[in-house]
């Protein structure tokens, strides 16, 4: 397929204490009547590791035969691929690097054990004795991850066996792990993003999640407590935010100011900063939103408003977003919906949402619904713009002008060229564009590979995604695509740690 790339120079980039964020496009030719483009913005936050400010490329970390194995194998099903070939994926063996520190510590002794820490009166009690002991088993492979082997999924019981969507679940991740256990792969040999969608099934399963046998850890999320601190602390920006919200155009300007919220708000992800609610009464995303044009890398969001008025002369299309996290993330996308139903862009709006806990903020249907059921019930005298505004989107949902679709594909750490073909055929059919939200998603739209950064995101993502696709991150991982040479060169002389802070 052939595609270009747009780009348009922007001002002077001050790198501060904001993260690089990423918004790409793409717009299928074979589907529209104008020529596809990518979109690119970009900004900085706060140093975490020291690394190398090389492409990762030219990095010595060596290959997954298993993983080398299990591309070739998929090549040969005829299933739409990057143009470019196809780089080796990202692994957890280099000492250093957000993957190794991810994997190796971060994951153990930062996020299980907040999480333990948060739910301590839980795990203590007597119902959940196994779920604890299970959950120490997982953190001690953790703690030996160089030399633990990666095995399947335990057994479905004979009561899981009779669900239909769990026998599916369980096949997808026993096809997606087989490769890596036959190959005797660790969880730092084994590619990072394999690995770590993997520990939060393993502890789903630890959990008793899936297991009906017991009724207090069954459908527990442990991460409940982390989320609701988010939604807790975000009235007070989102109170300003909607103000703005309201007073949109409905006009291409409405657009590009709605999508730039909703890229800023990637920043906000509970895993790396939790919330803090002494910071419940203080707006933090004014402040982001005030710096953030001086640290935009660079800027195509005109194609994006473009094609939405588009939509809006055809009156309305299907829009997707594949969400990310909950908290104050998802009431900015929240607030990008809102904007595209209210301005005729949509006429629906499908919110794809996680299929269990992960991740810790990763939003599921519920935790979309509780948003909008605690916006709508906001003091209108303190919170009013917040408030009306949930009352709209609760008006979205009764009239199913928005809609929830949870989906196991979005929890697992296969790349998005390997989507199933029945959600691959939904997407290709019925969406009119989708916002791909967040650093794990935008890691899977590139397989999480060793891309150059100056790659055409066309090239990348838009040969195989099945419609028009909008990606909006925050960096926290050593990978990216469709930069501007001179801005790459610019970030990493600025700090060695652009890539994951």
């Amino acid at each position: 397929r052939t595609v270009s790339h747009i780009s348009k120079d922007m001002s002077e980039m001050t790198i501060s204490s904001f993260p690089l964020l990423l918004l790409l496009v793409y717009l299928s030719s074979t589907a529209f009547a104008f020529v596809p483009n990518s979109i690119l913005i970009s900004a900085k936050k706060v140093p975490f590791l020291t690394m190398s400010s090389s492409n990762p490329s030219s990095t010595t970390e060596g290959e997954c035969a298993a993983a080398k194995a299990a591309d070739e194998a998929f090549a040969a099903t005829g299933n739409p691929l990057p143009n470019l070939p196809i780089p080796p994926p990202l692994l957890s063996t280099t000492p250093g690097s957000w993957a190794y520190d991810t994997m190796s510590r971060r994951v153990d002794e930062e996020i299980l054990q907040r999480t333990y820490e948060e739910n301590e009166e839980e795990f203590q009690s007597p119902d959940f004795a196994e779920a604890l002991s299970n959950m120490e088993a997982l953190r001690n492979e953790l703690r030996n991850a160089a030399n633990t082997k990666l095995r399947h999924l335990l057994p479905l019981t004979e009561e899981q066996a009779k669900d239909p969507e769990r026998v599916e679940e369980w096949q997808q991740w026993y096809d997606i792990m087989n490769p890596y256990v036959e190959a005797g792969d660790t969880w730092l040999t084994a590619p990072w993003m394999v690995t770590e969608f993997f520990v939060y099934r393993r502890f789903m399963e630890a959990l008793g999640y899936f297991d009906p046998s017991n009724a207090a850890t069954c459908m527990w999320d442990p991460f409940l407590k982390a989320k609701r601190a988010g939604l807790d602390t975000s009235f007070a920006s989102a109170e300003n935010l909607m103000e703005k919200v309201e007073a949109l155009p409905n006009t291409k300007e409405g657009v590009e100011l709605a999508a730039a919220f909703a890229l800023w708000g990637n920043k906000m992800d509970l895993s790396i900063w939790p919330a803090d609610a002494a910071n419940s009464d203080v707006d933090v995303f004014s402040d982001v939103l005030a710096a953030a044009e001086k640290n935009l890398l660079h800027d195509d969001l005109i194609t994006l408003a473009s094609y939405c008025e588009t939509l809006r002369e055809e009156g309305g299309g299907v829009i997707d977003i594949i969400v990310d996290n909950a908290g104050f993330e998802l009431v900015t996308d929240l607030a990008l919906a809102d904007h595209l139903v209210a301005s005729g862009v949509a006429r629906e709006v499908r919110f794809q949402l996680k299929s269990h806990p992960t991740f810790v903020s990763d939003a599921l249907e519920k935790d979309l619904l509780e948003t909008v059921e605690t916006y709508a019930k906001l003091d209108a005298s303190t919170y009013p713009f917040a408030k009306k505004a949930g009352e709209r989107w609760k008006s979205y949902l009764e009239n199913n002008q928005w809609t929830c679709h949870e989906n196991s594909f979005w929890v697992q750490g296969a790349a998005m060229w390997e989507m199933p073909s029945k959600l691959r055929t939904n997407l290709k059919e019925n969406c009119n564009l989708a916002f791909v939200k967040g650093d794990a998603n935008y890691r899977r739209l590139l397989g999480d590979r060793y891309w150059d950064y100056t790659a055409p995101f066309q090239d990348v993502v838009g040969a195989y995604f099945p419609c028009p696709v909008c990606a909006l991150r925050t960096l926290k991982a050593e990978v990216g695509c469709g930069m501007e040479k001179d801005q790459v060169e610019r970030a990493s002389s600025l700090d060695d740690n652009w890539l994951v802070n």
